[in-house]
């Protein structure tokens, strides 16, 4: 698991599938609504002006968008971690898969179903607040979808957000595959991970307003319409072929071979 907390009950047994998929997807669930909800409900807003002062522009701007991401995993990892190593990204099971840490497919397919379930349902939560907020016209567009071009903040192209999204996703499995093994502290392995959320969040929001996880970025792309959909494609991809180099690549990098500790819930062998 991406979060080897000792104990679990203390009993020392592997989760049970079903438990371990219903983590994921309530990991996910959260980690995707603490994330993509505070972009469009916080990041920016009008705040209602009164007799002594004028409206204002409030919000938490991108900053606030990166520590959402970041403490919404390290809340959420410490709370199913035990359970099934929040995992909460397709892409950080495939670089495990890659690294030999999580080796079953079937596994792999399963989880990576809970989690864009667990993503897809947070996204319809955020659609129905925006809707319910500013009206179904003003909510179309203003889901932080994912994009390029016209699509990105800052007008990038597809090759930069395609080389950011490939290498910003590769220093998050790094980090998670680092993180749990032996040599790192017991115990803080959300919080490292958070911080690189945070962290890639900050590069890559002013360019495609971050993918790096494929169940965040379909959770909000057809709910979003305004050419989301037909950019998807990008944000499936890219994550993909980033953590799967950093999961072949690591144990070369780093010579730490951890193949035999499978990383997916219940108590983690270091």
């Amino acid at each position: 698991m991406t979060t080897p907390v000792t104990g679990s009950l203390g009993d020392g047994l592997r989760r049970p599938m079903g438990k371990r998929l219903g983590a994921e997807a309530l990991g996910s669930f959260f980690l995707v609504l603490g994330t993509v909800g505070t972009a469009v409900l916080g990041a920016s807003y009008t705040s209602p002006g009164s007799l002594t002062q004028p409206s204002s522009q409030q919000g938490v701007g991108n900053l606030g968008i990166a520590l959402a991401a970041g403490l919404s995993f390290v809340a959420v990892a410490y709370a199913v971690g035990s359970v099934s190593g929040a995992h909460l990204n397709p892409a950080v099971t495939l670089g495990l898969w890659a690294a030999r840490r999580f080796d079953s497919l079937r596994e792999v397919g399963l989880y990576v179903v809970a989690q864009l379930a667990g993503g897809l349902l947070a996204g319809a939560v955020v659609w129905g607040t925006a809707r319910s907020t500013f009206g179904s016209a003003q909510a179309t567009g203003q889901l932080d979808a994912n994009g390029f071009g016209a699509h990105s903040p800052v007008g990038a192209g597809l090759g930069v957000v395609l080389l950011a999204e490939v290498l910003l996703t590769a220093l998050l499995v790094l980090v998670v595959l680092g993180a749990t093994t032996s040599y790192a502290p017991s115990g803080f392995e959300p919080i490292a991970i958070g911080f690189a959320y945070v962290v890639v969040h900050l590069v890559s929001l002013p360019l495609s307003r971050t993918g790096v996880n494929p169940a965040r970025s379909l959770a909000v792309a057809f709910f979003n319409g305004d050419g989301a959909p037909g950019q998807l494609w990008v944000f499936l991809l890219a994550p993909v072929v980033g953590a799967v180099l950093a999961g072949w690549s690591f144990e070369a990098i780093t010579g730490i071979d951890r193949s035999n500790v499978d990383i997916g819930g219940g108590p983690a062998a270091r």
